[in-house]
């Protein structure tokens, strides 16, 4: 039980809370990105398109930190290509815009505001769903007793009219929200960082498994070169 209230915690936090990062990821993009273009005839665009690559790095970074605790495995940062030695100022300014990863980081922070809204939004109604449908006997006398509310739902269905069918049909709704909040909030979050996962990471190296004959090469070297004295 602990396990799965730490599993919702983290998914409902990587969702709401990756929200803002993806509101703020797409605003610098898109803004960045037309200004650059836009005034790229006079050069001035340039740098504002390489300080854009290099923003959107950043914000790229801070999903990349996010990434293991959903996906339960630890993903790599890609590697930048780095500005050369003898690069002057205006290449070392661009360098950001170097590598297909840059292309990336860019459109991931265009394709990901769409899902990251909707992963919000469908976390956002479930949680609201079932804290509102459990909590409903507590309050529901109260709006059933309001003039004009309307409670034919439950008519409608068959199920009977009535105060009490109104509390009983909507804590029933609660519970349904309840039930199977884990399994959508989880796949909300998967949705959004599988697509992270495939744009912002690349599978972590696997570090070469020592020979088994290392140690014993090691001391035949040691034994070849060891000085012989005549």
């Amino acid at each position: 039980m602990r396990t799965l209230r730490h599993r919702l915690a983290t998914d409902t936090r990587y969702t709401l809370l990756g929200l803002p990062m993806a509101v703020l990821h797409f605003a610098v993009v898109v803004v960045g990105i037309s200004a650059g273009l836009g005034t790229a005839v006079v050069f001035v665009g340039l740098p504002i398109l390489a300080a854009t690559a290099a923003a959107a790095r950043n914000l790229a970074d801070f999903e990349r930190v996010a990434l293991p605790g959903v996906l339960g495995r630890p993903v790599a940062r890609p590697a930048y290509r780095p500005a050369p030695a003898w690069a002057g100022w205006f290449r070392r300014t661009m360098n950001p815009l170097a590598g297909g990863q840059a292309v990336l980081d860019l459109l991931y922070g265009i394709i990901a505001f769409p899902i990251s809204l909707a992963a919000a939004v469908v976390s956002a109604v479930w949680w609201a769903g079932a804290l509102a449908g459990l909590t409903f006997p507590l309050y529901g006398w109260i709006i059933a007793a309001i003039p004009g509310v309307d409670r034919s739902l439950p008519e409608l269905l068959g199920l009977g009219g009535g105060d009490t069918m109104f509390v009983v049909f909507n804590t029933a709704i609660g519970v349904l929200f309840a039930l199977t909040l884990v399994p959508v909030v989880r796949g909300a979050a998967l949705v959004k960082a599988s697509l992270a996962q495939a744009m912002l990471t690349r599978a972590p190296s696997a570090s070469p498994s020592p020979s088994p004959y290392a140690d014993a090469d090691a001391d035949a070297y040691e034994r070849v070169s060891e000085p012989r004295w005549a």
